[in-house]
């Protein structure tokens, strides 16, 4: 297992990921990851976030493609708004996970992080550690299924070294 680094304030854990528009892969991202978090019963020490390095979709719901698969798995994609990444959040939290590597160099140009803390979202995949989370805008049905899988696995490693750091 991964380990993920020990919180910035003990027994509170902030998690942001991050993509390039926060309307598919961080998103549901974000929804699963909240999921299990809930499911871990750490949802009042845990806090998940999504953000897109861009902000051409600021303020709009996830993409209806990505909202209709996670509702037709049972989770709650209704509440998401996309919003665009600060700088502030390299400090302000304690994980801040990539879904691919030019995002993860968008990241790391926004300030100094500590490596640790600024990493690719699959670095925490059992399957493929250190991959990517491939963006299914611009496909069909298929690519937000293959998604899905990823997010549903690598989160629920995340969960897990979370916990462990949280103690």
């Amino acid at each position: 297992m991964v380990a993920a680094p020990q919180p910035r304030v003990p027994g509170q854990y902030r998690i942001a990921l991050v993509c390039l528009g926060n309307i598919c892969r961080s998103p549901m991202a974000d929804v699963v990851l909240s999921a299990r978090v809930v499911e871990a019963g750490v949802d009042d020490r845990v806090t998940v976030v999504s953000a897109g390095t861009g902000d051409w979709h600021a303020g709009d719901p996830m993409d209806r493609r990505a909202a209709a698969l996670l509702t037709a798995e049972g989770y709650d994609a209704s509440r998401h708004r996309a919003q665009q990444v600060l700088a502030t959040w390299l400090d302000e939290h304690d994980l801040v996970l990539a879904m691919d590597r030019d995002n993860l160099r968008d990241l790391r140009a926004l300030g100094d992080a500590e490596a640790d803390r600024v990493r690719l979202f699959r670095d925490f995949d059992p399957d493929e550690p250190g991959g990517e989370v491939p963006d299914p805008y611009y496909g069909g049905d298929a690519g937000f299924r293959t998604v899905l899988t990823m997010v549903e696995r690598t989160s629920a490693a995340i969960v897990a070294a979370v916990v462990d750091a949280l103690g």
